[in-house]
């Protein structure tokens, strides 16, 4: 596929979503969300795809809504914006039934910090900085930051975080939980790549049901929990894959899962 604001691609099960707008930091104008909702769709149904990178090409993740392209135009409600630009592309993330691992190469700020949050796993180079920068023009956080921030450090934590819009280095960003792995950014490529070559080779269906359990935990009851887990394990026991790891368990070998 072919966009303007993004760079698309697929090789061996994974496919590749680059922001692609570096002279602005990769700031999220009209077009490129729409764009990005998109390519998740694509994703989405693209059967040989089965782990997604996230990331931004240039210095920056991405500096989140773009203010210059936004003052341009005549006012507009931020609500409508929300529903139809962001929320569809937070929601797409969340339900896409692989593994999205964020690359993130720089700086990830306001909407742009939502979308690295919404991320399953987040590899982050050491000048890389999560920043919540609502607050800094005097808005809230939106794009899914108050519902992922909270269950990921605490809402003490959280509330520090969005109301001082303060810049967190990756290094605290590790320690805080909020990314998975730190390294030099001439490591970023090979340490994504150590993440994407296993779920290239997992059992993408279990992993899609795990992402969606996880999901479901942070509003369900126990009981609903318990339910829940037969349910998808059921689903998970009736795959191609969950025979071929019995088998290979049997003959001793490492399993060739197909991700189905």
């Amino acid at each position: 596929m072919e966009f303007k604001h993004l760079l698309y691609s697929v090789a061996n099960g994974v496919a590749t979503i680059t922001l692609n707008r570096p002279e602005v930091y990769n700031a999220l104008n009209d077009e490129i969300t729409y764009e990005l909702q998109d390519a998740l769709k694509a994703c989405a149904k693209d059967e040989q795809i089965r782990v997604l990178v996230l990331t931004g090409s240039g210095k920056a993740f991405c500096s989140g809504q773009d203010l210059k392209a936004a003052s341009g135009k005549e006012k507009r409600s931020f609500m409508e914006s929300l529903h139809k630009r962001y929320n569809p592309i937070i929601r797409a993330m969340r339900t896409l039934p692989k593994p999205i691992v964020g690359r993130i190469n720089g700086v990830a700020a306001g909407a742009g910090c939502s979308l690295a949050l919404a991320c399953d796993m987040l590899v982050a180079a050491e000048e890389a900085s999560l920043i919540e920068v609502f607050i800094n023009i005097g808005l809230v956080p939106d794009s899914g930051s108050a519902y992922f921030l909270p269950r990921l450090v605490g809402t003490a934590k959280a509330f520090e975080l969005c109301s001082t819009g303060r810049k967190v280095p990756a290094a605290e960003a590790l320690q805080l939980g909020l990314v998975n792995k730190v390294v030099p950014s001439a490591q970023l490529d090979e340490a994504v790549k150590s993440y994407t070559d296993y779920f290239a080779a997992a059992p993408t269906q279990a992993i899609g049901l795990i992402k969606k359990m996880l999901n479901k935990s942070t509003q369900a009851s126990l009981d609903e929990m318990l339910d829940y887990e037969a349910y998808c394990q059921e689903i998970a026991g009736s795959s191609s894959d969950y025979k071929e790891g019995v088998t290979a368990f049997l003959e001793k070998r490492k399993p060739e899962f197909k991700g189905r």
